[in-house]
């Protein structure tokens, strides 16, 4: 084998897994744009649509509540790489679908892969440096799925083999991470209790649990909204606006990730509960206007709605996170996020599917606003119960932690 430049070797590999981690995301976000299309070929309902987004979800979190932590026994290289190589074969299985039995497979491979990645890349990335990781792991998965959500659907409306080109695409990129994995620095450790780190660990401090219970109703508003986007929202924007053109609810879906990232960056040094009170009302003011622009079929309402819509929904994760994770030990962290991941990973997929009853019964329109209703007051509900309280709400780097 030829010996890998020195320079390589010792390169720090912060842009590297930075990259490996938002094309994992954005690989995410590529079956959304096509959704509609699966609907079309496969004569798929939005019932089953949903099912296919929501599979993803849950496979993610078991593989987050049982590998989450494998990488600290295994080291970071060869649990990335593991990662990868799923990826590659949820990338092959896309490519070869012919209904959606094998979409589901695919995404349940994808869901186990991103979920082992977003975990190791994650640990690496703090490894490396530890406040440049967090901030990194806040914003990479947002931007991933912003340019593969819009990325997709350039791809479709101008490229040739719509249900395919995309997928062979990541399958190059993530075979050539894969090789490229190499190259880089081993950033952690090995040790004994593999076998052990399996067993989920999830636990709140008795400190923790009033300040989660009182972020609770946002986080799951926040998460809901993410997972209509995500499976529902182009076939939507089609339906009501009547603009087919593939880019169009590839640029909504990806100005809620975009906006997201951006918030998430610029409001970083904000305490938790300033965030959550920027974060609500900036989501309820592009919500309402959301609604108007589905209403009305104007797209660039729509468009301006969701970026209103993804600052609220970055901001609120980011305080969200900010509220809870610095009141724990530093050894019952680990435990305390995969509770967290539980609940907002079921708020992402359950009521998606939820959502994908009401379309079929009342329409894309009506359903729109129901779920709109639901997520304003929730999280309003939400915002008035953490201003309300006395508990102090702790400002500290781990606010940034994914």
């Amino acid at each position: 084998m030829v010996a890998a430049p020195e320079s390589i070797k010792n390169s720090s590999p912060m842009g590297f897994h930075a990259l490996t981690l938002a094309v994992f995301f954005g690989a995410s976000a590529a079956p959304t744009p096509l959704y509609r299309i699966y609907q079309e070929s496969f004569a798929v309902s939005p019932i089953l649509i949903t099912v296919i987004f929501a599979v993803y979800a849950f496979a993610l979190l078991g593989a987050l509540l049982i590998a989450g932590s494998i990488s600290d026994h295994l080291g970071r290289r060869p649990v990335i790489f593991g990662a990868l190589i799923l990826e590659i074969i949820a990338m092959a299985l896309f490519s070869i679908a012919s209904g959606p039995e094998w979409l589901i497979a695919a995404r349940i491979v994808q869901g186990i892969a991103t979920g082992i990645a977003g975990a190791s890349l994650g640990a690496a990335l703090v490894d490396i440096d530890r406040a440049r990781g967090q901030i990194v792991n806040s914003i990479a998965p947002l931007s991933g799925m912003a340019i593969g959500a819009i990325g997709t659907s350039a791809l479709i409306q101008y490229g040739p083999e719509p249900l395919h080109l995309v997928y062979a695409l990541l399958l190059a990129a993530f075979a050539v991470q894969a090789v490229a994995l190499w190259l880089t620095r081993e950033t952690g450790g090995t040790r004994p209790g593999v076998f052990g780190s399996l067993k989920p660990a999830i636990s709140i401090p008795q400190p923790v649990k009033r300040p989660l219970s009182l972020v609770t109703p946002i986080n799951i508003a926040n998460w809901t909204l993410g997972g209509f986007y995500l499976s529902l929202v182009p076939s939507l924007v089609a339906s009501t606006t009547g603009s087919h053109a593939p880019l169009t609810g590839g640029a909504v879906v990806a100005a809620l990730m975009l906006s997201g990232a951006v918030s998430v960056f610029l409001r970083r040094s904000r305490s938790p509960k300033a965030n959550l009170a920027f974060g609500v009302s900036a989501q309820t003011l592009g919500i309402l206007t959301v609604v108007a622009g589905v209403h009305l079929a104007n797209v660039p309402l729509l468009l301006i709605g969701t970026l209103l819509t993804g600052a609220g929904f970055g901001t609120n994760f980011l305080g969200s996170i900010g509220t809870i994770m610095p009141l724990a030990k530093p050894e019952e962290r680990a435990g305390l996020l995969s509770a967290f991941y539980i609940q907002s990973y079921l708020a992402f997929s359950l009521p998606a599917i939820l959502a994908g009853f009401l379309v079929r019964s009342i329409g894309y329109g009506a359903t729109t606003d129901i779920y709109a209703t639901a997520i304003v007051l929730i999280s309003l509900a939400g915002l008035m119960a953490v201003r309300n309280t006395r508990a102090p709400c702790v400002h500290s780097d781990a606010q940034r932690t994914l």
